[in-house]
């Protein structure tokens, strides 16, 4: 599976942590030659040993020609790092002093018309754009867990990003496999997060309410709903369950319904004891379980899911 996307000059990436190495072993299973930066004591030996536990996972997805762990190199110094880069993907914590230092030392080192994206899963950028020297060539490329697995990649512009560094960034992810979506306003937890927190915000009231155990919420979505998201978004799975008449007829008959249980649906607080309801169900949910085995099963039908995804044209 050969990247459409041929590009000289190496991916920066600044921040080496999980989510940092998992960028960089998307893009060199990509056939990219890799750059990277972190000021952590041990971060080569940790990066290099993160990429290589992904390695096996990408090969089963399908590597691009050329593409090796050989094309890692890392720099103590993040201006040696990034010289020559043609983009940048950054991954430093998610503090906004800290973000505004790392933007201030990319742009200071990499050519004007590299973009700039953070992996940031809340800040907004309109909060950290003007601490680079070109505040219209940063923006958000927000992967969703874990970025060498799982396609998603949300692109969001702060009030300075020009829409030409938006199409280039969408076009970017897309070239190399991604499925990048464009959030055209700057909310908090941007998308997906927000989608995930609704669930979760229902699942820990639940809980608190004592109306169902962790491992009866957990079984609720992975054997029900959670299934059919896996295949298509909340608007097609309304799609399909109106029958011929789609959305529209299952909006007009079960709208009133749908109303009544948003009215009825509880905003827990994340209180000690709900904490430790939530942490004791899911130690007796896994009970007789090996997490390591369960964490390794979940990636390979997850590689499995996303080859059958990919063989399937007619889903969106």
């Amino acid at each position: 599976m050969t990247s459409p996307l041929m590009v000289s000059r190496p991916i920066g990436i600044l921040g080496c942590g999980v989510i940092g190495a998992s960028w960089a072993a998307c893009f060199l299973a990509r056939g990219f030659d890799v750059s990277a930066s972190d000021p952590a004591e041990g971060a080569e030996a940790r990066l290099r040993a993160l990429v290589a536990q992904f390695w096996p996972a990408l090969t089963r997805i399908g590597l691009a020609e050329g593409a090796s762990q050989d094309r890692l190199r890392f720099h103590a110094d993040p201006a040696v790092a990034l010289k020559g880069v043609g983009f940048v993907q950054e991954n430093g914590p998610e503090r906004v002093e800290v973000k505004r230092r790392l933007l201030a030392e990319i742009s200071a080192a990499v050519a004007e018309d590299v973009l700039i994206a953070t992996s940031s899963s809340g800040i907004l950028i309109s909060e950290i754009q003007d601490a680079a020297s070109n505040p219209a060539r940063v923006l958000l490329g927000h992967p969703f867990n874990p970025p060498h697995l799982i396609p998603l990649v949300e692109v969001v512009g702060g009030r300075r990003t020009s829409e030409a560094a938006i199409a280039q960034a969408l076009a970017f992810y897309a070239a190399v496999g991604k499925k990048p979506i464009h959030i055209r306003r700057e909310v908090k937890g941007h998308v997906a997060n927000r989608l995930q927190a609704a669930l979760w915000r229902e699942a820990f009231h639940l809980v608190a309410e004592g109306v169902a155990s962790v491992a009866d919420i957990d079984t609720a979505i992975a054997h029900g709903p959670g299934l059919r998201w896996a295949l298509l978004g909340p608007f097609l799975n309304l799609e399909l369950s109106g029958g011929e008449g789609g959305i529209a007829h299952l909006i007009d008959h079960l709208g009133p319904p749908i109303e009544e249980w948003w009215a009825d649906l509880g905003a827990p607080s994340l209180t000690p004891v709900l904490k430790a309801q939530a942490v004791a169900g899911v130690a007796q949910e896994l009970e007789g379980h090996s997490l390591a085995a369960m964490v390794a099963a979940r990636d390979d039908v997850l590689i499995r899911l996303l080859a059958l995804k990919q063989a399937a044209a007619a889903l969106p």
